[in-house]
């Protein structure tokens, strides 16, 4: 079954990039187009009702795009607002959330941590996820600053480095084994996580799940794309250059008002 439309991805900035990455290495003739909504990020500040209407916006835009499948490059607009999304429209979407499955199973001091936004810690979504393991300890921490951090191409930074120290050391102290990046931005944090973590600690990001989970879509209700032109397009309604920087200036971002 061949499908030659395009993989539509959104998230509140370039976060979802790091999603986008791991579908187009195991999709690489995929079409993909991604919306980076900077400028109204992030979203795990905002309410429910700001975060739904922003995850329509989005839909909507890619929809006169002619794609085939959404991907919700969003932990926040995954848990807040999937559920509306697949009721109102009727192409497939493919959400992001915490994976903490795969760390409460697996983890040996039953204690894991999760970084996350407020948005998606608070949502019902996750608490739903979170009560299925009641012998696992979750020692949550809202990951205050990083996303505007990530988002002002400081990923290096002194100011980021103290803030992450700050979050991690109670969980390092609660003897945690896993940590859990509930964030889609986050994964551009792992070599800064890992010189403050145990080396014992394994960290835990949905890229690779999600990438599974649209090849899943894509062969039962869709179609691939039959062609070898693996054409990746970026809006960003912000600076198109932090975007620039994370894509290693490999790939067009045009700058788009939405």
């Amino acid at each position: 079954m061949d499908d030659n439309r395009p993989i539509g991805i959104f998230d509140s900035g370039i976060g979802g990039t790091s999603i986008w990455a791991a579908i187009h290495k195991l999709l690489p003739n995929e079409k993909t187009i991604y919306l980076a909504d900077s400028k109204n990020a992030p979203y795990g500040q905002k309410s429910k009702a700001e975060i739904i209407t922003l995850s329509i916006k989005n839909t909507d835009l890619l929809l006169t795009m002619n794609c085939k499948l959404i991907v919700v490059a969003c932990n926040t607009a995954t848990t807040n607002a999937i559920q509306e999304l697949r009721s109102k429209y009727t192409l497939p979407f493919i959400g992001i959330e915490p994976a903490i499955k795969p760390a409460a199973t697996n983890s040996k001091t039953q204690k894991i941590g999760i970084l996350a936004t407020k948005g998606t810690l608070n949502s019902e979504l996750f608490n739903k996820t979170a009560e299925m393991f009641q012998n696992t300890k979750i020692i949550e921490q809202v990951g205050y600053g990083l996303v505007q951090l990530i988002e002002e191409g400081k990923i290096n930074s002194r100011e980021m480095s103290k803030l992450l120290r700050s979050y991690l050391a109670p969980m390092i102290e609660a003897d945690i084994d896993y940590l859990v990046l509930g964030c889609s931005h986050y994964p551009y944090l792992i070599p800064q996580i890992k010189k403050i973590l145990p080396p014992n600690i394994q960290i835990i990001d949905s890229g690779e799940a999600v990438a599974r989970q649209t090849y899943a879509v894509l062969k039962d209700k869709v179609g691939f794309t039959n062609s070898p032109e693996n054409e990746a397009v970026f809006y960003t309604n912000s600076n198109t250059k932090v975007l620039s920087n994370i894509l290693e200036n490999r790939y067009t971002v045009i700058e788009k008002d939405f």
